[in-house]
């Protein structure tokens, strides 16, 4: 950089540096009203920096809008927010927006914008981006469809911290072999990180290979175990083949599953 260009950096600074400050602390009360379920604060403090420009504060308001949190629910409302902050090139914002054309929430469904903005979003490395684009290319909505695209973008999201769908279908894929070779291993793999998230799906699919011993060896009590969590999470095939599998085992087999499985759950799946 040029010694003008760096005195001309210094002299902005300069100038708005007391505004920046200002504008950051606004924001960071309004994240810390909504960690406190004050909406209302949070949608004061962020109104009129969304309408300064704040994109962060632009996606945030989307995002209260389209769930309805501490506003009444307005997807249109939520559409123009998400837009000015997504063509600010706010990745979060991009991936909401995409989500709503997907959904046809507040614009007329549009698979192809839908596929622009969550791709956007997935180069930058959004998660949730990165999974919702898997998903276009899965199903071939907005693009052609391409297996091999989609656990592209399945891989990137699953690697991150929390993103439990995206681990599912990565799951999915190596279990039936789509666009990847068919490898029951790398399936339980990813089952079990969506599982030790809590998710019911992902659970009751691991009880199911330990159950056939796909991938692993056959463990009635692990399946059980497995079963058993998923169906105290909702999954209702969970609970159903739960049942079965008892009828296979011992008292003392199933015993030990339920105590494994109440072990898992009160560590936050992290004994299991």
């Amino acid at each position: 950089m040029s010694s003008y260009k760096i005195l001309l950096v210094i002299i902005f600074s300069m100038l708005l540096g007391n505004s920046v400050v200002v504008l950051a602390a606004d924001y960071d009360k309004g994240v810390r009203a909504v960690q406190a379920d004050d909406y209302e604060t949070a949608l004061a403090e962020w109104t009129p920096l969304a309408e300064q420009g704040h994109a962060k504060a632009q996606s945030n308001l989307g995002r209260m809008y389209s769930d309805g949190i501490g506003v009444p629910k307005n997807h249109k409302t939520a559409v123009m927010w998400y837009t000015k902050a997504a063509e600010q090139g706010d990745a979060f914002g991009q991936t909401m927006l995409g989500y709503m054309y997907d959904n046809g929430q507040g614009v007329p469904e549009n698979d192809k914008t839908a596929v622009m903005w969550y791709t956007k979003a997935a180069e930058q490395g959004d998660a949730f981006g990165q999974t919702m684009l898997g998903i276009m290319y899965d199903n071939g909505e907005g693009v052609l469809e391409n297996d091999k695209t989609a656990v592209m973008w399945y891989t990137k999201a699953a690697e991150q911290q929390g993103e439990w769908l995206a681990q599912i279908n990565l799951g999915k894929m190596y279990a039936n072999g789509g666009g990847v070779p068919k490898n029951d291993k790398t399936a339980v793999k990813w089952y079990t990180k969506a599982a030790e998230e809590g998710n019911a799906y992902a659970q009751y699919n691991l009880g199911k290979m330990y159950s056939n011993g796909d991938g692993v060896l056959t463990d009635y009590v692990r399946a059980y175990m497995w079963y058993n969590l998923g169906a105290y999470n909702g999954n209702k095939l969970g609970a159903e083949n739960k049942t079965k599998l008892a009828k296979e085992m011992t008292s003392s087999q199933i015993a030990k599953a339920q105590e494994m499985s109440s072990r898992c759950l009160e560590s936050g799946y992290t004994d299991c």
